[in-house]
Order: structure tokens, then sequence, then C-alpha cells
């Protein structure tokens, strides 16, 4: 017997505040503990566990335990970009619109590469630059030659990123920029050598990205301004 998406359930799962609350918060990257989710959310711990047990059952999250704890994080990267999607189409907030400066639109994580005014000038850069082209589909990306040898001589592990059991490199819409930036394991690949090279840091429980004195000066030797 033949089956088909359930939608209205789905829908229903992430349609309430408290848990779309939560999968917003994974969006940081980290696996997150019930409680963490639960001080996030602002709910008793008892009724974040139901919640939890709900993104659990509908293929949202999986769990893993580890020593008491239980940390809760997405079962692939389809919901990360589920969630981000919706921020994009989500109606903003009355609310003072925020300074162009601010820190959550400069840089950011897209749960595991980056984003904001950073990532999306990272990825017009390398498409200016030839090392990035548009593949057969239009969100997909391919590296061209020149872009091996460049990104080789970067020190990003493009074996590696093609090993992983997901899409290669492929555009992600930005919800501040309104314009694309580098997704896939490719973009996961260079969001991991700029932290490893410490040219970028992560605040603590936060998606927002510092870039370091030593950052900015490899990113400017790479032809990309500062992000702001």
């Amino acid at each position: 017997m033949e089956s088909e998406p359930d939608l209205a359930r789905i829908a229903a799962t992430v349609g309430d505040a408290r848990r779309i609350r939560m999968l917003a918060l994974l969006m940081e990257g980290r696996a997150l503990t019930a409680k963490e989710l639960a001080l996030g959310t602002g709910v008793e711990p008892a009724t974040a566990t139901s919640h939890l047990k709900r993104l659990v059952d509908d293929g949202l999250l999986v769990a893993a335990s580890q020593g008491r704890h239980k940390y809760f994080r997405f079962a692939s990267e389809q919901v990360a970009q589920l969630v981000e999607s919706l921020m994009r189409v989500a109606p903003r907030r009355k609310a003072p619109a925020p300074a162009a400066h601010e820190p959550i639109r400069a840089a950011r994580f897209c749960y595991d590469h980056l984003a904001g005014s950073l990532g999306t000038g990272l990825l017009a850069l390398w498409l200016r630059k030839g090392w990035l082209a548009d593949g057969g589909d239009p969100k997909q990306l391919e590296v061209t030659a020149r872009g091996e040898k460049a990104l080789a001589a970067l020190g990003v592990d493009l074996a590696a990123a093609r090993a992983r059991r997901r899409q290669f490199a492929c555009r992600c819409l930005d919800w501040s920029e309104r314009q694309d930036h580098l997704g896939g394991a490719l973009g996961a690949a260079v969001a991991e050598h700029f932290r490893a090279q410490r040219w970028i840091e992560r605040s603590k429980h936060s998606r927002v990205v510092r870039v370091t004195p030593q950052g900015e000066r490899e990113l400017r030797r790479l032809g990309l301004a500062e992000p702001r």
C-alpha cells in the first residue's frame, strides 16, 4: 500500500510555539540537553520532555545518551534547512528594526555552515574568482579546477567533504541578507576549517560568529572585507 507525506502532522508539530523555539535553539549546531532546551524555551522540564518526544517521534530530532545526560540534535540536514526556510518566510515581530551591524547579521552559523554577510560574501567572492560554478540544478554548485587548487591551498579537505553522505555544495538563501550563502558538506568544511585555524570564534550558546584579528587579515588577503 502506497504512503504519502503526512503534511498535517508535521505542520502541527512545528506549529507549536514551544517546539519551534526548541528547533530554533538547535540551529546553534550543538546538541543540547532537555534541561537546556527547557530553559531556552521557558517551560518546565516535564513539559519539555513531552515536546521532545513528539519531535523525536516525528523524525525531526534524534537523542543520544552520554553519562547521565541525554542530548538532542537534528535528525538530518534537511531539518536544519526546514527551520532556516521558516526563518526566511516568517513575518517579522513588531520590534525596533535591528541595526545593519547587528552581530547575527554580520556572521553566524546556519546549522554547520557560515551565514550572514560573511557567508554570502564568501560565496559571491568565490563565484567571481571562478572557484565555484553553478551546476545542472539551480541550487547545486560545483568546484572548478581552479577552485580545487585554491581551496586545497587554503587547507579545505575536499576529499573528506565529498565523502560525507549529504549534498556536496549548494546555495542556501540567507534570511538576513536575502542572498545565497554556501551550504552542504563543502560549506560545513569551510566553516570548520575557519574555526580550526582560529579565523572565527563562536559565541557561547549562540550562532553568532566573531571574526578574529587573524581572521580579518586572512579574509582581506582572500579579497573579502570584514563583515558588517
